[in-house]
């Protein structure tokens, strides 16, 4: 889950890590009145989405006068901004952020992700801050400093340190780098992140270091222990086919292709799509209804996969381990005729009862493709899905 600027730098805040004072708004008149109490002479107006790029996109705006902090905000707010890490369809902006502009005579990068690889969290920093830290991985990784965190240390301030070092800090900002980075490893490790990032983190004409931006995402597989962070969710960022499935406890992500799949477990999910894209097709979605599916859920599953008008195919491969394949089979019958599926359907059971759920499907009168074999069930469901019979 994925948090807002304003709502990651409050947390930044309540961990002791500097921030750039900003308020958010969600009406024009809000704008304005969150601007004259911060004060001074020029604000920042900042889309609230859940993507990067905003700036190219236009999402981020400095305003010299109240009167275009209204004007920026009006812009901005109930529009939809598009960005490169966005998608075509963009986000709708509900709510802006009013920032005070701070004095920069330097940006860095911060963050701080977990590197399943090592099993460790690992600290990333460098002197290109400001910028797309992806592209700068790609073309200039010396420019990028490391360092690991074990588990059971925490954090040492000897590698905060060299860290400050290696970003060229003077005495003072490797003091307040340290406190820093202790503040986001707390905030990391208490609140179950997988992600922090500061782009930029400032260095101000005072020498101070501050945090002009803040990016949080927080482990999905953790938020039944993060119920206020939970709160934060803003599901008119997130898709709404996703959002749904949570709701039914199944684990859905669109995909651009036009086989829609519907698969009990991950790896059993992931190798479906393998086996499609390895036949010449292209999934529309990762669906995976778990290993206890039950007929309610396979009848959401499929309202689900058939609302996308890209579907002219829809592939359904089961294992029957701990639910029984004559109970899916009963699912996807009824499922069928309740949505008035339009589309080829092919069916692939293995497990207990299969004979019964494959009687179940030869008998219903329906046109759905059984099949025992994954591979011949690929190759049908691709060429059903590109017309053929």
């Amino acid at each position: 889950m994925n948090l807002h600027e304003y709502q990651a730098k409050q947390l930044f805040s309540d961990y002791g890590i500097p921030i750039s004072p900003g308020i958010p708004a969600t009406s024009a008149e809000e704008a304005v009145k969150n601007a004259k109490k911060l004060g001074g002479d020029g604000w920042v107006v900042k889309a609230q989405v859940h993507a990067g790029g905003r700036g190219k996109a236009g999402g981020v705006k400095l305003a010299k006068s109240i009167d275009e902090v209204k004007q920026y905000s009006e812009q901005m707010l109930g529009t939809t901004l598009v960005t490169n890490q966005s998608g075509s369809e963009g986000h709708p902006i509900n709510c802006v952020l009013i920032q005070t502009m701070s004095d920069i005579e330097s940006e860095l990068y911060l963050g701080m992700l977990v590197d399943r690889s090592k099993r460790r969290i690992v600290v990333m920093g460098s002197r290109a801050g400001g910028m797309d830290i992806e592209e700068v991985a790609a073309t200039e990784p010396e420019k990028i400093h490391t360092f690991f965190v074990d588990p059971i240390l925490g954090i040492q301030d000897f590698q905060s340190r060299k860290m400050g070092f290696d970003l060229n800090l003077n005495d003072t900002q490797r003091k307040q780098l340290v406190g820093a980075l202790k503040g986001l490893y707390s905030l990391f490790t208490q609140k179950d992140l997988s992600l922090v990032e500061i782009n930029p983190l400032i260095i101000t004409t005072s020498g101070d270091i501050e945090a002009l931006d803040a990016k949080i995402s927080v482990d999905d597989n953790a938020m039944f222990r993060q119920k206020l962070l939970e709160e934060l969710r803003d599901e008119s960022q997130e898709n709404e086919k996703e959002n749904h499935a949570k709701k039914f406890d199944l684990n859905y992500i669109a995909l651009d292709g036009n086989i829609a799949c519907m698969v009990n477990g991950a790896g059993l999910a992931m190798a479906t799509m393998d086996i499609i894209k390895l036949h010449g097709g292209e999934p529309a979605n990762f669906l995976d209804v778990g290993g206890g599916a039950t007929k309610e859920r396979v009848a959401e599953a499929f309202k689900l996969i058939v609302s996308d008008q890209k579907v002219k195919a829809i592939f359904v491969n089961i294992f029957g381990g701990i639910v029984r394949c004559d109970l899916i089979a009963e699912g996807i019958i009824n499922a069928v005729k309740e949505v008035g599926v339009s589309v080829p359907v092919v069916v692939r059971l293995q497990g207990t009862k299969v004979e019964e759920g494959k009687n179940l499907l030869n008998d219903s009168g329906l046109e759905i493709i059984s099949t025992d074999d994954l591979t011949d069930a690929a190759h049908k469901v691709v060429n059903a899905s590109k017309g053929g019979n």
